[in-house]
C-alpha cells in the first residue's frame, strides 16, 4: 500500500475539509431557500435558468450534475409553476427550460437572503484571505479537470 507524502497528506486533509464545508453550505442553502419554497438544488437550477433558456443537459454541465438529477429537479420546479418548457429551435428533442414569473420571484427572494447572509459571513474574514481561497480552489479545479 502506498503511503502519503506530506503534500498528499495535506491534500487529503483539504479534501476532507471541503467535504465538510460543502455539507454546511448545502444546509445553509436549504435554510436560505426554504422560505421561498425551494431547496438548494432547486435554487441552483433556477439560478442557471435565470441566465436564459437552457436545456437540461446544459444545466447539468454547468452544475456538474447528471442529466437525470437535473431532469427530476426541473420536473418538480415545473410542477410548482416555477419553470416552464419551450420548444428548442436548435433541437426538437431537447426542450428549453425557462423561468416563470413565480420562479423569478422565488429566486429573487432567495438572492436577497443570500446577499445578507454572504455579507454577514464574509465580514468575519479578510478580503485577501477570501481571494486567496478562491484562487486555490480554482487552481485545484483546473488541476482536476486537466
Amino acid at each position: 500500500m502506498a503511503s502519503l507524502t506530506d503534500r498528499g497528506q495535506e491534500f487529503s486533509e483539504l479534501l476532507l475539509e471541503i467535504f465538510r464545508v460543502n455539507g454546511l453550505l448545502l444546509s445553509a442553502g436549504d435554510a436560505l431557500a426554504r422560505p421561498a419554497g425551494l431547496t438548494s438544488a432547486r435554487w441552483q437550477v433556477l439560478g442557471v435558468v435565470d441566465h436564459g433558456p437552457v436545456t437540461i443537459a446544459e444545466v447539468a454541465r454547468t452544475m456538474g450534475l447528471t442529466r437525470q438529477t437535473v431532469r427530476q429537479t426541473a420536473v418538480s420546479l415545473a410542477s410548482a409553476g416555477m419553470l416552464d418548457y419551450e420548444d428548442n429551435p436548435r433541437d426538437r428533442r431537447a426542450r428549453l427550460l425557462v423561468l416563470t414569473p413565480r420562479g423569478r420571484t422565488a429566486l429573487r427572494s432567495v438572492e436577497r437572503r443570500q446577499a445578507a447572509w454572504a455579507n454577514q459571513v464574509a465580514a468575519r474574514t479578510s478580503l485577501s484571505d477570501l481571494r486567496s481561497a478562491i484562487g486555490i480552489l480554482r487552481d485545484l479545479g483546473d488541476l482536476l479537470e486537466g
